[in-house]
């Protein structure tokens, strides 16, 4: 058998063995945090040798990241046609994911330097994210908002990076009131600097 094609193969084998163990370091490091789990934890969970993760991740923080990267934005909530509306949504999200179990664990994971010389886990991460808020900025823009949406990079600095900063600290407050409160500010200041 052709090892190199059924790799590619999305319903392979290769697939299912790191589905299995995306879904056990999930559920692990939810139930026990990321500093009681361990790769041989992981592939019994998952139902594989453990050789098999030593040899794709080798370590535990290289597989926290690689979950990191895959973890699907399907559940990101839809559009809805409204600018703050849409930033709230989208930020209130981006919040309960890393605040769930284990969610800033894998963020940690993720952006670490030496998880792994082949990705910039902060560039990837970094992405990732702005994706997310991309096409809020977008549709508000064809749509003709006035006052036009703040910038990607305002929603980055305002919003994004001060969640991810308070969650990282385990700041108290940090919850939806205070994910609508930054959406607020950042659409007063555009209407502000619009009206000066």
């Amino acid at each position: 058998m052709n090892t190199e094609a059924s790799t590619r193969r999305p319903g392979g084998r290769n697939a299912r063995v790191r589905a299995a163990v995306h879904s056990a370091a999930v559920a692990l490091v939810s139930e026990r945090g990321a500093d009681q789990v361990t790769l041989p934890a992981v592939a019994e969970r998952a139902g594989v040798n453990p050789s098999t993760l030593y040899r794709r991740w080798g370590t535990l923080a290289a597989l926290l990241a690689d979950v990191a990267q895959h973890r699907s934005d399907a559940s990101a909530p839809p559009l809805v046609g409204d600018l703050r509306t849409d930033l709230e949504n989208q930020a209130v999200w981006t919040l309960a994911e890393l605040s769930r179990p284990g969610g800033i664990a894998f963020f940690r994971a993720e952006v670490a330097p030496d998880v792994d010389e082949r990705h910039d886990g902060l560039r990837e991460c970094l992405h990732r994210v702005s994706e997310r808020f991309r096409p809020v900025l977008d549709t508000a823009r064809e749509r003709g908002d006035a006052p036009p949406p703040p910038s990607l990079d305002q929603v980055l600095d305002r919003i994004v990076a001060p969640l991810y900063f308070r969650v990282v600290f385990s700041i108290p407050g940090t919850d939806e009131a205070y994910v609508r409160e930054l959406v607020a500010g950042l659409i007063g200041s555009s209407r502000l600097s619009l009206d000066l």
